[in-house]
């Protein structure tokens, strides 16, 4: 750390970081204690401005669209603190176990039409049982012989014949999102585990799939916590990160929960971009909350996002999206 003179180093005079931007330039990644620094010390203009740049250089301006069908909704087993679709609490969500075809075949339609990319089947529960999937696999087929969509699945937890099974049925990537890091993953769910969602990443990589997982963030969470599950996923190898944002339900024992602050979701989205210079960070659900501000996240190291409606909040205008997209320099479809 000092030359034979005494003096710090010349690498330890720059600003934080410009060493931090540095190192990730070279191919190497940050230790936690570095981003911990950077997380405590940097002004956050310029954090999110060393995030966006690092994204531009690292993975240029396009831009990753996907999203989601509420494939089958509500009467989940689980007991996850922020979610309308548990059976453990009383929320106002629609209730069916397999959305009708017509209905999803119109969702993908509108979804190819736009040029969104990707298109997943959200299913509520634990998890699908392979007598449940071929429903599913008849689903995946009619939107695959009318659309050019790439196919994606979120259906709780894997085992290697339901991988195999959506592989079969062209799904290309899992989602299963760790939510939160492994330490405070205990206060917000004690019917699963932090390990079950580790473990059908695996399973999900190993039958030929990429992986998406990423959480949820003001749960009540530290900083430090955020940390943690931005260095978990990137020990995971995960390319395709989504940041959710809560929105609190009513009837859920999260529903009166204190809001995070857009600054807050500002520093923790540039900084799971210096943690994962690699990876699609994906702004999900609750974005909305900060109406025009909520375009600002993609000016701080994001470059991905759901759009449409999503399980049980609603999303915002797509070609709202598309046009804010663009005047932020994106590769983006035009309508």
């Amino acid at each position: 750390m000092y030359g034979e003179t005494g003096l710090l180093l010349n690498s330890y005079r720059k600003p934080m970081i410009e060493r931090c931007v540095e190192k990730i330039e070279k191919g190497e990644q940050l230790i936690f204690d570095e981003a911990l620094e950077l997380a405590e010390t940097a002004e956050l203009d310029d954090l999110c401005l060393a995030a966006d740049t690092l994204r531009r250089n690292i993975q240029g301006n396009h831009f990753e669209l996907c999203s989601i069908i509420n494939a089958r909704s509500g009467n989940c087993s689980e007991d996850c603190r922020y979610c309308a679709q548990s059976s453990r609490y009383n929320t106002d969500i629609d209730v069916y176990e397999q959305i009708g075809i017509d209905t999803a075949l119109s969702q993908a339609r509108e979804n190819d039409a736009y040029g969104i990319e990707r298109l997943s089947l959200v299913t509520a529960g634990r998890k699908i049982g392979l007598e449940q999937l071929p429903g599913f696999g008849a689903l995946y087929d009619s939107m695959a012989k009318e659309t050019q969509l790439r196919f994606c699945a979120s259906m709780g937890f894997l085992t290697p014949e339901t991988a195999s099974e959506l592989v079969s049925y062209g799904v290309t990537r899992y989602h299963c999102n760790l939510e939160t890091c492994q330490e405070f993953f205990p206060t917000i769910c004690t019917s699963h585990t932090w390990e079950e969602k580790v473990k059908t990443l695996i399973v999900a990589r190993s039958a030929g799939m990429s992986v998406c997982s990423g959480g949820i963030i003001g749960m009540g969470e530290t900083l430090k916590h955020r940390l943690l599950l931005a260095f978990e996923l990137q020990s995971l190898g995960v390319s395709s990160i989504p940041i959710n944002i809560l929105t609190p339900i009513d009837s859920t024992p999260f529903e009166s929960i204190e809001p995070i602050s857009l600054d807050d979701v500002l520093r923790c989205v540039a900084l799971f971009r210096f943690i994962n210079p690699k990876a699609v960070i994906r702004i999900a659900g609750g974005r909305g909350r900060f109406g025009d501000s909520q375009y600002e996240l993609f000016a701080a190291g994001a470059n991905g996002a759901i759009v449409g409606n999503y399980l049980t909040t609603t999303g915002g205008s797509v070609e709202r999206d598309f046009s804010e997209f663009r005047k932020l320099g994106f590769d983006c479809p035009d309508l």
